[in-house]
């Protein structure tokens, strides 16, 4: 979306009034959208409108104004609306204070009670209560959160069942339902953490007239004039009463989904209708005879699985409540809810190939564990109804635990018979009929395997004998009723295919499946231009994906879109349909490449010739053996002596006897983590034997098979980033090197990072260059590598990985430099060269670009908000400007972080990181702020004679530093931890306090400062805020400071 060639002006800056007021000013537009960038556009534009800034300008507000936002977003005022109109909605009452709640939930009588804070993305601040002491804690953080400070305290519904409906309404007043969506899990769930499906499946047609009238009416009395809106309701399972739940003037997540589930693409019809047009005059894309005022119809089942991310957050427990908490999810299609759903477990890549047929953990629970399983929503619930129905609990029953609809339950214990059938067949037993009976309830061929007590080679040879291979059926939004023009198909194992693959030079895209931690949407991105690239080129391109969220699987993005899960035996499928000239499995992150392997074997054992006649199938750019080179431990530290590329001491170990050998040879502190991870999964910084053999009980199971690599932690170095395009011609260019700004041992995903460098020498830099290229021509990369690198205090550089893929820094490296990589990548990959490109020699940008992680710490209680060496960033932003301190200031400002110019700084800094302390304190003394520290803290700092209060920490006494937070006396915390028993209590209940407050809390010595650099420059300058491609335009002079990098390498 930030790409400067997607629209005619593009600013990454922050979103916030002032700011874009800013650009408002500038661009003079004649009209603001606010409804397709979520909660956060909606909330700009009501404050632009209400300071007057777009009265100011004589700025339209267009798809919605600011009346119907407010109607929608404000609590009080929705509920008043829907009283007009007869919809009914759950006793509630508004809270603008937590005495006013208190109130409300005593007239309210009962608990659970529902907290819903007004103007919040994903259920932010809000939760259940089950009790006093839980509603006043979640009260608080609700009217934090809550953007006007108000909270809708409503009686709980739990055991109801929840749809959403997505409408259409143009200026004409007509109005479209576009798809109907029913949750699994029942009200109590955030529908983005529910598994929902497409269309409902357990309403009456008389039960689905109601909400489609209800959804009208709304839509009209909220005074939406056009676009797209996503209404909630929740109907009681007993008698058919219904209430609405809440209404999004804009398109939402549940938008992007059912875009996907019908072909519609809500945002693209919205915005068109924002500047006047009206639906009937707005053409289908995918029919191209009917008008987008043809209310789509579906003749087949939709099914999205949300994927989360609680490993990640240690102290979190994996609840599910009306607080969203997945990090990403999977759609799949299917002729039956049976096949959808299997198809769906499996996309999710939780290490599921179906709904059973597998050795789960749940079938080893007791009853007790089990029921308690089905009563409390957890991301696991789904296969605790698998074991308990396989352990012979009734349907009857399990719906009375967990107020699932019976209906989805029946359909559920109906695979488990099929199972138990299959349990009793050896392979060579099943008929044809068996196959295509099993295969169109989604089963796969590993589930038969495991069945039948074979492999999953064995069961697709005898598939394939039997001539059962797969269909596909397009997407045409009118159920068949008209043709449909556009290739995007989804398999079953119906008789006819309707997929009609070309002759054509074609290109097999694979890409990163559901988003996650350590992989999403740059990988996408990614994906998206080299689609867009090769077809430039003249390919006809095929993407293979199942994440609703994502422009990969839009139907215009490439050629030919199959929506399926990215599993050997689906990959395989549409390679033997399609038979493309090249599959790139580069671009879609840990995913494909898993599939590298598997697919080269599968190519090598078939040979099947390409559909175009120019040769074989085969796998385009760096080779699967380069991948797993790099990725292989043993086979790296090989090539790295050969290049006698300098690598930290370490070791692999295959048990814990070797890895107590190895860290005592290499000495403490050690980085251990396993082999094969991505985002640093279960990576740690172990300081003690006893640290050692604790991590190797409880994070990892190391043995022969899943050896844990030991590397010795570089304390205080500096970690670089460098993104490299190789050709087939032996060319190398550097697309960009990062400084982190946080120190060696925060994982990369997680530091700042700056480019172009700004405190590393020439000689280093050289170095890097020298051994990226040696590095990239050794491994014979064709396309992208990315390298990591750490430089001691001493100016030792030391190389940690190589990645011969695209890397989550691409899109950054890209909108940082000018030159879209992953495009010229793609091309590389096809045969061109770079010289063909124009693209010969490493760009140093003279301004400074920023990139910093975006956490989610607010959304998991009890996880502790330190940085280390797992990933744990959901997102993340961009600040540019042409001085590095105010960078890095709007990166801080648009990642969410509140910098104050003035106040009272809390410092607390481990032993390890105390020679820092003076530098610290003296950096934000100049600034003006006072200093308040703890004991041994403060002592350090009287003796070096700089001024500190001191204050008690919490387990000595009162006041202490969590009651200054309460009261609003510190205004910013930087704190080092330093891991030991009181910190872990102490420390961790401070942090999350200074979280719940948002007092912005810094916890590396780099970070804070570099915060200081960024507080000193906003007290002495304006931001500007300056759009992307004026960048890149204009040669900015403005003193640029002198120690950013100055070399360059060319080929």
């Amino acid at each position: 979306m930030t790409d400067p060639d997607l629209a005619d002006r593009t600013y990454i800056t922050p979103m916030t009034p002032e700011l874009v007021e800013q650009v408002l000013e500038k661009e003079r537009p004649d009209a603001l959208l606010p409804t397709m960038g979520g909660q956060t556009a909606l909330n700009l534009a009501v404050a632009l409108a209400e300071s007057g800034a777009l009265e100011k300008y004589g700025i339209e507000l267009i798809g919605a104004k600011l009346e119907a936002i407010k109607k929608a977003e404000d609590r009080d005022l929705f509920k008043q609306a829907m009283k007009n109109i007869g919809v009914n909605t759950p006793p509630s009452g508004i809270g603008n204070t937590l005495d006013e709640c208190i109130a409300i939930a005593n007239e309210i009588g009962e608990f659970p009670l529902i907290i819903r804070p007004a103007f919040t993305l994903g259920g932010t601040g809000g939760g259940i209560a089950y009790n006093k002491e839980e509603f006043e804690s979640i009260c608080k953080a609700g009217l934090a959160a809550s953007l006007t400070s108000q909270v809708l305290v409503e009686k709980s519904l739990l055991g109801w069942k929840e749809y959403e409906l997505e409408v259409m309404r143009d200026l004409a007043d007509n109005v479209v339902i576009i798809c109907s969506i029913e949750n699994i899990d029942p009200m109590g769930v955030h529908t983005g953490d529910s598994i929902t499906v497409a269309p409902a499946q357990t309403l009456t047609d008389k039960e689905y007239q109601r909400l489609r009238d209800y959804s009208i009416a709304i839509i009209r009395e909220i005074g939406v004039e056009c676009g797209g809106s996503n209404v909630q309701f929740a109907v009681n399972p007993v008698d058919g009463e219904v209430m609405v739940i809440e209404m999004n003037p804009r398109v939402s997540r549940s938008s992007a989904l059912a875009s996907k589930a019908t072909g519609f693409p809500i945002a693209k019809m919205a915005a068109k209708l924002s500047v006047g047009y009206s639906l009937d005059q707005i053409p289908n894309d995918i029919t191209k005879k009917t008008p987008a005022s043809f209310e789509p119809s579906i003749d087949y089942v939709v099914t999205k699985i949300p994927r989360f991310a609680f490993e990640k957050f240690p102290g979190s427990q994996p609840l599910l409540t009306t607080q969203m908490k997945s990090v990403g999810e999977a759609m799949a299609l299917g002729r039956t809810f049976q096949e959808s759903f299997q198809k769906a477990v499996r996309s999710l890549e939780s290490g599921y190939s179906g709904w059973g047929c597998a050795r789960l953990k749940e079938l080893d629970w007791d009853w007790d564990q089990l029921k308690y399983s089905l009563r409390v929503p957890s991301p696991d619930r789904i296969h605790a109804v698998y074991a308990a129905m396989k352990k012979g609990m009734k349907v009857d029953e399990v719906h009375e635990l967990s107020y699932i609809d019976k209906w989805f339950l029946t359909q559920l214990k109906e695979l488990i018979d099929v199972e138990q059938y299959l349990l009793t067949r050896s392979l060579s037993h099943l008929t044809k009929d068996d196959f295509y009976e099993v295969k169109r309830r989604g089963f796969s061929d590993k589930q038969i395997a495991f069945a039948t007590n074979s492999s999953e080679k064995e069961v697709r040879a005898k598939r394939l004998s039997f001539g059962v291979t797969p269909t596909y059926k397009r997407v045409d939004t009118c159920a068949a009723e008209f043709e449909a023009n556009t290739p995007y198909m989804y398999s079953s194992y119906d008789f006819e295919c309707e997929s009609a693959p070309t002759q054509r030079k074609k290109v097999l895209i694979l890409g990163g499946g559901p988003n996650r931690i350590g992989q999403g949407i740059e990988f996408d991105y990614c994906c998206c231009h080299t689609s867009f690239s090769l077809q430039d080129a003249g390919y006809e391109t095929i993407m293979m994906n199942s994440n609703p969220e994502t422009v990969s699987t839009d139907y215009d993005t490439s050629d030919r879109l199959y929506f399926e899960p990215l599993t050997d035996e689906d990959v395989f499928n549409i390679i033997d349909l399609e038979r493309p000239d090249g599959i790139i499995v580069q671009f879609g992150g840990q995913t494909p490449l898993k599939l590298a392997l598997p697919i080269q074997q599968y190519l090598d054992e078939n040979r099947p010739k390409s559909a175009s006649g120019a040769g074989y199938v085969r796998i385009w750019g760096t080779s699967p053996d380069s991948i797993d080179a790099a990725e292989d431990r043993e086979r790296f530290n090989e090539i790295l002596n050969e290049l006698r590329i300098e690598q930290p001491k370490g070791g692999i170990a295959k048990s814990e006897a070797d890895a107590l050998a190895i860290a005592t040879d290499i000495g403490y502190p050690v980085v251990v983590r396993p082999s094969y991870v991505l985002g640093g999964r279960a990576m740690e910084i172990v300081y003690t034997d006893d640290k050692l053999v604790t991590y190797l009980e409880n994070a990892v199971k190391v043995d022969p098979e899943r050896p844990v690599l030991i590397d010795k932690y570089l304390s205080d170095a500096i970690e670089i980033d460098v993104d490299a395009l190789a050709d087939s011609h032996g060319n190398v260019v550097i697309g960009g090197i990062m400084e982190h700004i946080e120190q060696a041992g925060v994982h990369s995903g997680d530091s700042a990072c700056v480019i172009p460098t700004k405190t590393i020498s020439s000689s280093c830099l050289d170095i890097i260059r020298t051994w990226t290229m040696k590095l990239a021509k050794r491994l014979n990369v064709c396309g992208l590598m990315n390298c990591q690198y750490a430089i001691t205090t001493s100016g030792d550089v030391y190389i940690l990985e190589a990645n011969p893929r695209a890397s989550r820094t691409v899109p950054f490296v890209s909108k940082a430099i000018g030159h879209p990589l992953a495009k010229y990548a793609a091309l590389v990959m096809s045969g061109k060269s770079l010289h063909d490109l124009g693209f010969t020699e490493e760009v140093i940008p003279k301004h400074v670009s920023v990139k910093e992680a975006v956490l989610p710490f607010e959304k998991f209680q009890g996880c502790d908000v330190l940085l280390g060496p797992e990933m744990r960033s959901t997102g993340e932003v961009m600040g540019i400007d042409s001085y590095y301190a105010i960078a890095f200031a709007k990166a801080q400002i648009a990642a969410g972080q509140k910098l104050p110019l003035s106040g009272t700084v809390f410092i607390s800094l481990n032993d390890l990181t105390k020679p820092h302390l003076q530098k610290i304190a003296k950096a934000f003394l100049e600034l003006g702020f006072k200093i308040v520290s703890t004991s041994g803290t403060a002592h350090f700092l009287e003796l070096k004679g700089i001024a500190v209060e001191r204050v008690l920490k919490i387990h000595e006494g009162r006041p202490h530093a969590g009651d200054m937070v309460a009261n609003g006396q510190i205004q910013m915390m930087v704190i080092t931890s330093s891991g030991d028993e009181p910190d872990q209590i102490d420390g961790l209940n401070l942090r999350r306090m200074a979280l719940a407050y948002k007092v912005p809390v810094i916890t590396t010595v780099s970070g804070a400062l570099a915060n200081a650099d960024a507080i000193k420059s906003l007290k002495s300058n304006t931001l500007k805020m300056t759009a992307l491609q004026d960048f890149f335009d204009v040669e900015v002079t403005a003193g640029i400071s002198t120690n950013f990098q100055s070399a360059s390498s060319s080929i």
